[in-house]
């Protein structure tokens, strides 16, 4: 999220056009789910631009965006580490990997079920926007997304990832010290940082043995 709609919009445009980057230059399957991160939180950054436009609510903008946030990144993330990880460089990650995927998935499927059965709202709060919802047990979900996420980073035997996780739980945990003062929305310009590494990962990433996507340019 970020301080305006419009601010929204243009970091949601940046970080698709980021992403489109990085699927282009994905040389095998394995990379990309990973690679097309950005672009899922460039789309998540331009239906917050449609949420705050229409002044917050629980209208299917808000639905949409808690359920790109909450029960889709967490277990996209680390299915996405996890494919990735049976590339050269990580070969023994995937058995650990399973940890983050498992607690991912469950964690998912209770937010999935909240978001289902309980209200959700969104509110302008000056240049932050906040999202109430429903959900039962919120520091064992919490705990859980953070494992799913930040944790499959951290595990994923990947120089780059392992930064890019430290980033995430640094840079979060800044977003959300400014966001809880009310001061400024910050999640976006995280979101752009994290894509650009994303970026730069898939740029860098090993040619696969066997059949590729694609030829390198």
């Amino acid at each position: 999220m970020c301080w305006s709609a419009t601010a929204d919009l243009v970091a949601g445009a940046g970080v698709t056009a980021v992403g489109v980057a990085a699927v282009a230059r994905v040389r095998a399957r394995r990379d990309l789910p990973l690679a097309a991160l950005p672009l899922l939180l460039g789309a998540h950054q331009i239906v917050e631009a449609v949420v705050r436009h229409r002044g917050g609510g629980g209208g299917a903008a808000t639905v949409v965006w808690a359920v790109i946030a909450l029960p889709l990144l967490a277990v996209w993330v680390p299915a996405a580490v996890w494919c990735a990880a049976t590339g050269p460089g990580a070969p023994a990650a995937r058995p650990r990997l399973a940890v983050p995927l498992a607690v991912g998935a469950a964690t998912a499927a209770a937010l999935a079920y909240g978001l289902a059965t309980g209200p959700m709202t969104a509110e302008i709060h000056g240049r932050t926007l906040g999202y109430t919802f429903g959900l039962p047990h919120p520091p064992v979900l919490v705990a859980g997304y953070l494992l799913a996420t930040v944790g499959s980073l951290l595990l994923s035997g990947d120089r780059r990832l392992t930064l890019l996780g430290v980033l995430v739980a640094v840079g979060a945990s800044v977003c959300w010290a400014l966001w809880r003062l009310e001061f400024v929305s910050t999640w976006c310009a995280l979101a752009a940082v994290c894509s650009v590494m994303l970026l730069g990962w898939a740029r860098t990433r090993p040619p696969p043995t066997g059949t590729p996507l694609h030829r390198a340019a």
